[in-house]
């Protein structure tokens, strides 16, 4: 497969598929030809018709075990993990698997992080709270033994077991002014896909932040199937309730409310946020195109029920078809 093709990973969506069908979805997009795996790490699903949430960390040390692959996690560090067991989970993982593990960490949702019981904090507040996290996985990460009192408190720790080299630690941002501001302390930036000019936009913003030279990966939705109808239905069914505004997304609690907002949504309105299509030349299309931008990796995440279809079809004609 060519350099690009290279550059296509797998979205592992813990929130749709058991655990155990999820590790075979993996291997067999391994086997397909894609080379990384990003996984999402929920304890709540979107959509009470989803109907899992399989715990990501412990998924992680069989699928990394399983494979030969790199793989990286979106968490949100200072609610239900505390930044220290973070930084030693992540640590471990780094130690088994030397160079094929990154983290991102973003600011969160309550529909995960309402769990602890506690009062959720505004944006600004979370941010400043992520910012701590970071400082203080970095210095459980370089050796230090951290005493902390801010957002979060953490009182003389100490990792024992450390790799040889740590883990990068990607932010996980989508908000132009966002963007910009992590590109000064983050080693990357995941974000989620956009329209080309919004996207542009950030990456350039990204680079004037500080982030030049450092690496941009994208999360793409899409909804493949071998049929325009089924791949709009499947859209409809597993992701309506994700086409809110991102601020919107972060203040609800459970899945039942999003399901009660997600009966609204119009089923061609997808087409605006999902790039729906069972076309796999516009599929290669679109991906090249972004990256053209100078993304450096790209997770697809085909948000409908059928994984094993489009693992088979876009391994035999998606992947080979992109070129630099």
């Amino acid at each position: 497969m060519n350099e690009n093709g290279q550059m296509i990973g797998y979205y592992a969506s813990h929130e749709q598929f058991r655990p155990r069908d999820l590790l075979a979805f993996t291997l067999a997009a391994e086997a397909a030809g894609f080379r990384s795996v990003l996984s999402s790490d929920h304890f709540h699903p979107w959509s009470e018709t989803q109907g899992e949430s399989g715990f990501a960390w412990s998924w992680l040390g069989a699928a990394m075990h399983a494979t030969t692959i790199s793989f990286g996690i979106i968490t949100a560090p200072g609610y239900r993990y505390h930044p220290a067991v973070l930084a030693q989970g992540a640590a471990t993982l780094a130690d088994m698997f030397p160079g094929r593990f990154w983290m991102g960490i973003g600011s969160g949702e309550v529909l995960n992080e309402g769990i602890i019981g506690e009062r959720w904090p505004n944006r600004s507040e979370r941010n400043e709270r992520l910012l701590q996290c970071a400082g203080v996985m970095r210095d459980l990460w370089a050796g230090a033994r951290v005493t902390f009192d801010g957002h979060i408190r953490v009182d003389r720790a100490h990792l024992y077991t450390r790799p040889p080299e740590p883990p990068l630690l990607f932010a996980a941002a989508n908000a132009c002014s966002t963007v910009e501001w992590v590109a000064g302390w983050a080693d990357g930036l995941i974000t989620l896909a956009k329209q080309v000019c919004e996207l542009k936009e950030s990456i350039e913003l990204f680079r004037k932040g500080g982030g030049e030279g450092k690496r941009i990966y994208l999360k793409l939705d899409i909804a493949y199937a071998r049929t325009e109808e089924e791949a709009l239905r499947g859209a409809w069914e597993q992701w309506r309730n994700l086409v809110f505004g991102g601020g919107l997304i972060t203040e609800i609690r459970s899945p039942a409310e999003f399901d009660a907002m997600g009966e609204h949504v119009d089923r061609e309105e997808l087409r605006q946020h999902i790039r729906v299509s069972s076309d796999l030349s516009l599929h290669t299309e679109w991906l090249q195109t972004f990256l053209d931008l100078g993304v450096d990796k790209i997770y697809l995440h085909n948000v409908t029920d059928d994984q094993s279809t489009f693992i088979e079809d876009f391994g035999r004609e998606v992947l080979p078809a992109l070129v630099g």
